[in-house]
């Protein structure tokens, strides 16, 4: 799947990228991270950083976190 979505169940912040993405009909696929911050490792791994949401869109080779700027994203380029 070219768009995922990392996130933590119960996260108002990435209920709120979910929300958008399903708004703008976005295909996208969700990889769920674990509540302790030091097991988030494929986070780190892919954005630099270990908080979440993080949004992964490999085919515009765009990386990002905050669900502010990925929401405004997805309205702007996916949506």
């Amino acid at each position: 799947m070219a768009i995922r979505l990392y996130a933590l169940d119960g996260c108002p912040y990435c209920e709120t990228v979910h929300d958008a993405l399903d708004d703008a009909g976005v295909e996208y696929e969700t990889e769920w991270v674990e509540a302790l911050h030091s097991k988030r490792d494929e986070v780190k791994r892919v954005s630099g950083q270990r908080g979440v949401p993080v949004l992964v869109d490999d085919e515009r080779g765009v990386t990002m976190a905050e669900s502010e700027k990925i929401v405004e994203y997805v309205e702007r380029t996916l949506a």
